[in-house]
C-alpha cells in the first residue's frame, strides 16, 4: 500500500474571496504536478479531500490525471487543525493505494505521526500543490517516506 499526501495548490487571498479557491497559479502547480505523477505511472483507489474549496479543487484535478478506481471523495479528519489520530488508524486499516489532499498543519503532523510515532518534530516540509508518498517501512506498523515531489521541480 501507498499513501499519498498532498497539499492543496496555492489559493487565492482571503481577502479577494474567502472560500480560498485555487488561483490560477495553484491550478498550474498541481496539473504539473499531476501530469508528472501520471507519467511516472502512479496509480491509486481513492482521492480523498477536506471538503474546503482549494482541497477539492486539488483533488479533482489530480483526479482527472490519474484515474482512480473510485471517485472523489470529501472526508472528515483532514482539515488543517483535526486530530491526526483518527485519520492514522484509519490509513492503517487500509489495504489500497490512497491520496488525501489537505492542508497545513495537519498533513504534516501526520506524516510526523506515520513516520516518528509522534506529531512534532516536522518531519517534512510542504509546499502548495507538493506530495509525499508514504510506504510501509520494514516494521509493519511503522512508515517511510518513498519520495517527496515539489511543484518547483516539476516542468
Amino acid at each position: 500500500m501507498k499513501l499519498y499526501l498532498v497539499r492543496h495548490g496555492t489559493p487565492v487571498p482571503k481577502e479577494k474571496n474567502p472560500d480560498k479557491p485555487l488561483s490560477d497559479e495553484g491550478r498550474k502547480e498541481v496539473e504539473r504536478v499531476a501530469a508528472f505523477m501520471k507519467k511516472a505511472g502512479v496509480a491509486v483507489h481513492t482521492v480523498f479531500h477536506s471538503g474546503k474549496t482549494r482541497a477539492r479543487e486539488t483533488a479533482q484535478i489530480m483526479a482527472s490525471k490519474l484515474q482512480p478506481d473510485k471517485e472523489v471523495l470529501e472526508k472528515q479528519g483532514l482539515s488543517p487543525l483535526d486530530s491526526v489520530k483518527g485519520i492514522a488508524h484509519e490509513i492503517e486499516e487500509s489495504e489500497r493505494d490512497i491520496m488525501m489532499v489537505g492542508h497545513l498543519p495537519h498533513l504534516s503532523r501526520l506524516v510526523s505521526l506515520l513516520t516518528a510515532g509522534t506529531e512534532t518534530p516536522t518531519v517534512v516540509s510542504f509546499p502548495p500543490g507538493g506530495v509525499v508518498c508514504l510506504c510501509p517501512a520494514e516494521e509493519e506498523k511503522d512508515w517511510a517516506v518513498a519520495w517527496m515531489l515539489a511543484p518547483d521541480i516539476v516542468t
